[in-house]
């Protein structure tokens, strides 16, 4: 047992270190080059392995390579599990941000992609063996099954690759890019089952349809093991983490944790750790209670850190040198030219004429798949080990996977300009643009409050709410990205089955019910509200701008006191068909008052229209003649007001926007907000010190206490 857990060589870890320090800084840098020449960074990283290599540096100074270059197999051992680590983080980043709703939506489009990038590749690699110089192979009397091996290796698409390409280029969110990303998933599990079939026929010498069926069968148990068994080890490993342990960083660990496991899933069965990866990310990305910046912080450290060196390992396998004879350099090009040819052809027709894409698009479909990368590197390696394949071939395959890894960002960066979004896509990116780093945007789990006590519809009452509108609104803020709602309430058993009496309201949300005993619900509350939410929703039935308490003493102490921001909903007599068509949102130029903005665009209809309001006050600081500063005035509220109208119109959001003069601003917006008939009114405020009072201003108070309809207090 001792001797299982020896430390490696003195000169091994040094030699570990040297290579990842190096590695790592030329790839950024070579990256840096490349990203100032406007081609994505992923192709200075393998070039940086390249010259670091055999290829350039070895062949130069062996001295030096001998430092960038494992010299033993622990060295290359230790710098393969680097790059394994790498190229994990990496896939599971890209599974996070993978959109499954759309992808089902370019269901017919990927598949169509898919079936031809596999078909035509399977067909001409399968040729091309067959034909392939005896004195190559390394058993001749195995032909059919090398021919097998090099269809199978022409077939597969890198998805590190093709992601880390996206990724560079800004196109992982353009639907393109995603319907990409599902068909290389498609083609590498293909090409993965093909893979263990050739490895059986190697094993016995003919194809059994025993072997088969297991491989195709290893296949579907993995996908159905993950939709199923998987979903269900997310939701609750996360739930479980998130609820229960308060250490920092708990849920980055859950992620990484969970990946590891499952791409251990997927090694045992046969496939590649790398697709355990993406799919357990794939999972994490439906998880409406993860908060937004764990995946920035891992994105942050497999972008930054492991990936380049992942990627530059890729380069350094490329050996040039072992290729040096015309004719083996010959072959190596027909080896290229053949995978390139069939898989862009072959993606091509499948987009163009299965899926009824357009031309342009059908080719950028066939130059992104056409990207092999480490995936090449790894079939290599096993038909190198099976005695598949010869020294020779390996090293074509291995330049096969690197140049198309290098062909397909030039490729799809020319095809990229030419692409312009349209129809349901500008809306959407348009969207995700304006709310990008927005506090809306960052809104994915939200605790809810509730004091049992009938109200009206749904009986739903969040703290001396008595009306659903906290529901409502929610559930069309679920809709933009989908929110994971905490129903909570301090009590007993009774207070739980009225949360799951009300839990229907919610239908578009992710919703949890928890009940906590305590003798102070302020402090269950704030407690609470620590673990990792977004927004508080607290709602108010009454109030009383004179009395002790502004909402009612639980909801302004939360307010005053909580961790994150709150929403304050002031509901009214409204009606079960209740929606917020006509929003009137208050404007002053503050932050405060955009985020409101930004709220009431997120929770507007098509058929919505917002009114955003600034109102110019007879005092101002402005000198000169009283026309003069009232010119200025309304010329400084026209401008804040049309850049709120222009955010709203640009995510296909009607707004109107007004300008009005009066003594008092609370007026003029009761004003419009009765003449517009208004469904809702949208108050971006910040707390205010008080003694023992929640205090928002005597304007806000006067607001909520007379408005006509329904109010939103949305403090930050």
């Amino acid at each position: 047992m001792t001797e299982t857990f020896g430390a490696a060589s003195h000169n091994d870890l040094l030699h570990l270190l040297v290579m990842v320090a190096v590695l790592l800084a030329s790839a950024r840098l070579l990256g840096e080059v490349f990203s100032r020449l406007r081609q994505p960074t992923v192709i200075g990283e393998i070039m940086a392995g390249v010259i670091l290599g055999p290829s350039v540096l070895g062949a130069l100074a062996p001295g030096l390579a001998a430092w960038t270059l494992p010299q033993n197999a622990t060295q290359g051992h230790l710098l393969e599990l680097v790059g394994l680590i790498g190229v994990m983080l990496l896939l599971v980043v890209i599974g996070i941000e993978t959109d499954l709703v759309l992808i089902r939506r370019k269901a017919r489009t990927a598949i169509g992609v898919s079936v031809g990038g596999l078909i035509l590749p399977l067909i001409m690699g399968l040729l091309l063996g067959l034909v392939f110089p005896a004195d190559l192979l390394a058993d001749p009397n195995q032909r059919t099954v090398f021919a097998l091996f090099l269809a199978a290796a022409m077939s597969i698409t890198a998805i590190p690759v093709l992601a880390k390409v996206l990724i560079d280029l800004g196109m992982m969110r353009r639907d393109i890019g995603q319907t990409m990303l599902a068909a290389a998933m498609v083609d590498d599990l293909a090409g993965w089952t093909l893979l263990g079939i050739i490895t059986s026929l190697a094993s016995v010498g003919r194809l059994e349809a025993g072997a088969v069926a297991i491989s195709l069968l290893t296949v579907a148990g993995f996908v159905a093991v993950t939709a199923l068994a998987g979903r269900v080890l997310v939701t609750r490993t996360l739930a479980v983490v998130q609820d229960r342990l308060t250490s920092r960083d708990r849920l980055l660990t859950v992620v990484i944790v969970l990946a590891f496991a499952w791409a251990a899933f997927s090694q045992w069965l046969g496939l590649e750790p790398v697709i355990g990866a993406f799919a357990i990310g794939i999972l994490f990305g439906q998880m409406r209670r993860l908060p937004a910046n764990v995946p920035q912080r891992l994105e942050s450290v497999a972008l930054g850190v492991f990936g380049p060196i992942f990627f530059a390992i890729a380069g350094l396998k490329v050996n040039v040198p072992n290729l040096a004879q015309p004719r083996l350099l010959g072959f190596t090009a027909i080896v290229i030219l053949v995978a390139t040819v069939s898989k862009v052809v072959g993606a091509y027709v499948g987009a163009r004429y299965l899926s009824g894409q357009k031309p342009l698009i059908a080719l950028a479909y066939g130059v992104g798949m056409n990207a092999r990368g480490a995936v090449g590197f790894i079939i290599g390696a096993v038909g190198l080990a099976l005695g598949l394949i010869s020294q020779d071939v390996y090293s074509m395959i291995v330049v096969m996977a690197v140049v198309t890894s290098i062909m397909a960002p030039f490729g799809l960066r020319a095809i990229f300009r030419r692409i312009a979004p349209e129809g349901q896509e500008l809306v959407r990116l348009a969207r995700e643009s304006a709310s990008e780093g927005t506090l809306i945007a960052g809104i994915r789990r939200v605790l809810l409050p509730v004091r049992p006590r009938p109200g009206t519809f749904g009986g739903a009452t969040a703290f001396g709410g008595a009306q659903a509108i906290e529901a409502i609104l929610l559930g069309k803020l679920a809709r933009r990205h989908g929110l994971a709602v905490t129903l909570f309430s301090v009590g007993s058993r009774q207070a739980y089955e009225f949360l799951g009496s009300i839990e229907h309201l919610f239908t578009r949300a992710e919703v949890t019910k928890r009940v906590v005993e305590s003798d102070n619900a302020v402090t269950a509350v704030i407690n609470e509200a620590q673990r990792d939410y977004d927004l508080v929703v607290l709602g108010a039935t009454e109030i009383d701008s004179t009395a002790e308490a502004l909402f009612g003493g639980i909801v302004d102490e939360v307010v005053r006191l909580a961790p994150v921001p709150t929403m304050v909903v002031r509901g009214g007599n409204i009606t079960e068909s209740w929606r917020p068509r006509r929003i009137v949102v208050p404007t002053d130029g503050t932050p405060n008052s955009r985020r409101a903005a930004e709220l009431a665009f997120a929770v507007a209809d098509r058929d919505s229209v917002v009114t955003i309001v600034h109102v110019v006050t007879r005092h101002s600081s402005i000198t000169g003649s009283f026309r003069d500063r009232a010119a200025a005035r309304h010329e400084i509220g026209h401008q804040l007001t049309a850049d709120l109208r222009q955010l709203g119109e640009s995510i296909g959001i009607a707004t109107e926007t007004e300008v009005r003069m009066g003594p008092e601003p609370e007026d003029a917006i009761l004003e419009t907000a009765r003449r517009t008939q208004a469904d809702l009114v949208i108050l971006g405020t910040g707390v205010r010190a008080a003694s023992s009072r929640l205090f928002l201003g005597p304007r806000v108070e006067r607001i909520l206490t007379a408005c006509p309809c329904p109010v939103v207090v949305l403090n930050t």
